[in-house]
């Protein structure tokens, strides 16, 4: 009964470090966020966008 025990143990504690850990990624990501200016950002999507309008294979006004 004791060996059961001692790897429900060993099971709960690796499961409490991997939430530990990906709590710890998520933070960092998070602080990586935050570290763009207004600036940064507005460019950034200004960007992902002209990116992604070049990339459409037919424009809008062509799909109908």
């Amino acid at each position: 009964m004791t060996r059961r025990m001692r790897w429900w143990k060993v099971l709960g504690l690796a499961g409490l470090a991997g939430v530990a850990a990906s709590g710890v990624v998520i933070a960092r990501a998070e602080r990586r966020r935050r570290a763009y200016t207004p600036e940064e950002i507005r460019a950034r999507l200004r960007d992902r966008h002209a990116e992604a309008t070049s990339l459409s294979p037919v424009p809008p006004e062509e799909a109908g």
